[in-house]
């Protein structure tokens, strides 16, 4: 089976936990915190390689997940990383998001894309140790990995692609120009799925592709051909295949004028690219192929005439195609067109300690705190643990939460949801001692007040 466009489920991997622990020597019944971070989550990647040709794989089985980090351990013992996901795709995959954006082009041999990061693994105790806090008694959960529908979609690199009316003959053209193998027969509609071949010219080499027959309206989904209208965006020239041999049903000219509307209609930008016209089945009724070449000629396109079948014209059609590549090559310049535009690498600086990587929306119930940042300390904190949350309310301090809340109008008591979990804002707590790193910001300790948010926006109290 020939699977070209697939939706796929992509989920990197959780991180794995820290740990608490702490070392235990004769009469020193609680030592040193050695608490382990956890491993990262391994991430999916999708890698391009010619050992692939079709994206069935990804048809029958469309969840792919990496696998999570492990937890860490005492005596420093940090847990390993999770192995990624490699899903390998064939040469020409377009990987793009739900929303239709590409997000990588893989046309080289081992081009890859990281579709799905893993999760970050938690800190065990002994990275929370500082001067003013020497036996931290909490660890971080491991952040969840990346989790979203990704669309493949497979494009044809070819050099030159062969393209027609239903039973033109292009199955028989390639395999006459080629080792490929087509499935042949005398019914329309035999071609299902594309194929490439390798045709030689002296001492260059190109590929062909036989795109299956069009029909008018494939542009809009119409046939088989609009399945496969995508294998010839590649292509540096176009051979338009025309049929003789059933002039009686169908005018040559009449066929080339569809097969031209539907291209611009599909992508306007192939009409400009080198092309020729070759008048198949000559064998079977010269006359016709002598009646329209004139009027072809007459409106500039190169007319070449041949059958696939006993090989006539096929030798001088070989050479001009080489020759329609060398043009195409040259045309775009010493740089291969296959290859993406590479874009100006941006300069990274420090950002500033003030700078906000957050945002603070007005809800219905509240307010909402959105940011991946912020939210990520919410996942990774276990906050059924007074110290963790201690710790937890000075980051959000110092990353400026509070204020920017104080600042958009919430007042004490407000309900503040960050990361699906809900808080009740409690700013600059008189009984709260000031620490050197922690102030109170939500008066989160308390576990009524804690809640976790379902898919379905309820809330539910967390026991």
């Amino acid at each position: 089976m020939f699977i070209d466009e697939v939706k796929v489920h992509v989920r990197g991997g959780k991180g794995g936990s820290g740990t608490t622990s702490f070392a235990r020597q004769p009469y020193e019944p609680k030592g040193r915190p050695e608490g382990g971070d956890g491993g990262h989550g391994g991430s999916v990647i999708v890698r391009a390689t010619h050992e692939v040709q079709s994206l069935v794989d990804y048809h029958h089985r469309p969840h792919r997940s990496a696998e999570s980090g492990k937890h860490g351990e005492g005596d420093l013992r940090r847990g390993a990383d999770g192995d990624d996901a490699l899903l390998l795709v064939p040469l020409g995959t377009v990987v793009k998001d739900e929303d239709g954006t590409v997000l990588a082009d893989l046309l080289r041999e081992d081009d890859e894309c990281v579709v799905a990061q893993g999760g970050r693994g938690g800190r065990g105790n002994a990275s929370f140790r500082t001067g003013g806090r020497r036996s931290p008694s909490f660890h971080e959960f491991g952040e969840p990995g990346d989790e979203h529908w990704i669309r493949l979609e497979l494009k044809l690199v070819a050099d030159v692609a062969l393209v027609g009316l239903p039973n033109a003959g292009k199955s028989s053209l390639i395999a006459r120009l080629s080792a490929a193998r087509p499935k042949i027969a005398d019914y329309p509609f035999t071609t299902l799925t594309p194929n490439l071949g390798v045709v030689r010219a002296g001492e260059q080499d190109f590929v062909v592709a036989d795109v299956p027959g069009l029909i008018e309206g494939a542009a809009e989904g119409k046939g088989l051909g609009h399945a496969f209208l995508r294998h010839v965006e590649r292509a540096r020239a176009l051979v338009h295949v025309l049929d003789c041999a059933s002039y009686e049903q169908r005018d040559p000219r009449d066929d080339l004028r569809t097969v031209i509307e539907e291209l611009r209609a599909y992508l306007p930008e192939l009409l400009d690219r080198p092309a020729l016209v070759f008048l198949n089945k000559a064998d079977v009724d010269p006359d016709t192929a002598e009646l329209v070449r004139p009027e072809l000629e007459a409106d500039g396109w190169e007319v070449l005439v041949g059958s696939a079948v006993t090989g006539a014209g096929t030798e001088e059609l070989r050479w001009r195609m080489a020759a329609l590549v060398r043009e195409a090559v040259e045309r775009e310049g010493p740089h291969d067109p296959l290859d993406p535009p590479v874009a100006e690498r941006p300069v990274l600086r420090p950002a500033g300690r003030q700078r906000r990587d957050f945002t603070v929306e007005r809800t219905d119930d509240g307010w909402a705190v959105r940011g991946e940042r912020v939210e990520r300390w919410i996942v990774m904190t276990d906050l059924m643990n007074d110290e963790a949350v201690r710790y937890l309310q000075g980051r959000l301090q110092r990353a400026g939460v509070e204020k920017a809340l104080a600042d958009a109008g919430a007042q004490r008591g407000d309900a503040v949801e960050i990361a699906g979990r809900v808080f009740d804002f409690e700013p600059d707590r008189a009984d709260v001692p000031d620490d050197d790193d922690d102030e109170e910001l939500f008066d989160a300790i308390d576990d009524a007040d804690v809640f976790d948010v379902d898919d379905d926006g309820e809330e539910d109290e967390r026991e």
